[in-house]
């Protein structure tokens, strides 16, 4: 079969497409210890390697994978989760299926790799079931309610206190034992719970992302001297912090990531306006110097 230059060439990046996964699902297999999601992903990896020689048997020529791509989505598989490194992999795959369409007319068997690519992302689907999802809810809780709390606490402190080292010194010791309190909270409700969760591990992905928060709050107070400029770098990691955690949970559980970040963030940045007013307030009223 003749082709054109065009449809070559994109048979040709195709072909890098689905060797590149190959590669990617046969080294995440091997770190899988479910042996129900290893076999899943063995046969993805068998069906990408099926379409590359298909695509191959029309181009005669071989193409090598690409390796920055398998080290990016492997790692990041391996760092941030097996569910969003997939998810992550499939949403830019979907541009690739979106090619395939436009050789419906020219290479019979291009629908029926569809028909395939479609099956993976059920298949995938139906295996993902990673612990650190299970306990999103415990981490958002720990997350929001630090984000709420502690920058509505910082943005009160900075304008009450006025002096940077003296507002982390208040700020931590505030953040610590609000993060202890809700570890407590998040055992005692999960375990008063009919649920399969572990109400240890829940307190703690609620406590660990509560004290992540804190840090990450804290630590422009404790490097730079200008209270005002601490404040502001604080709301912009707490932005930071709910664009990427928002991100994250876009990808891996398929939720619209808009309206979630910015209920979020204007949850957070109003808590830190009225208690920055708030600080101003009592300063006046008390007429307190430090």
């Amino acid at each position: 079969m003749e082709l054109s230059a065009d449809v070559r060439q994109k048979l040709l990046a195709f072909q890098r497409i689905e060797i590149t996964e190959n590669h990617i699902y046969s080294r995440l297999a091997g770190t899988i210890k479910s042996p129900e999601n290893r076999k899943v992903l063995e046969k993805i990896a068998a069906d990408e390697m099926r379409h590359y020689e298909k695509w191959r048997s029309y181009t005669g020529e071989s193409v090598a994978p690409d390796h920055g791509a398998i080290s990016k989505y492997f790692w990041i598989s391996r760092i941030l989760g097996f569910t969003f490194g997939v998810k992550l992999m499939e949403n830019a795959e979907e541009k690739a299926q979106g090619g395939y369409e436009q050789l419906l007319g020219v290479i019979p068997e291009a629908e029926a790799i569809i028909k395939d690519e479609e099956e993976h992302e059920k298949a995938l689907l139906g295996m993902l079931d990673e612990e650190r999802l299970r306990y999103t809810g415990s981490m958002v809780l720990g997350l929001n309610d630090a984000l709420v709390e502690l920058t509505g606490a910082l943005a009160g402190l900075t304008l009450a206190l006025r002096d940077a080292r003296l507002i982390a010194l208040t700020g931590s010791v505030t953040g610590i034992a609000a993060a202890l309190s809700m570890a407590a909270s998040s055992y005692l409700s999960t375990k008063s719970e009919e649920t399969t969760k572990n109400p240890l591990k829940a307190s703690t992905y609620t406590g660990v992302a509560y004290i992540l928060t804190v840090i990450i709050l804290i630590f422009p107070y404790l490097i730079l001297s200008n209270y005002y400029v601490s404040l502001a770098c604080t709301l912009t990691a707490a932005i930071g912090i709910i664009a990427a955690f928002n991100y994250y949970i876009a990808v891996a559980r398929d939720e619209p990531f808009k309206n979630r970040f910015l209920e979020m963030a204007g949850l957070s940045l109003s808590v830190a306006a009225f208690s920055f007013l708030v600080g101003f307030l009592l300063r006046t009223l008390f007429g307190v110097e430090v």
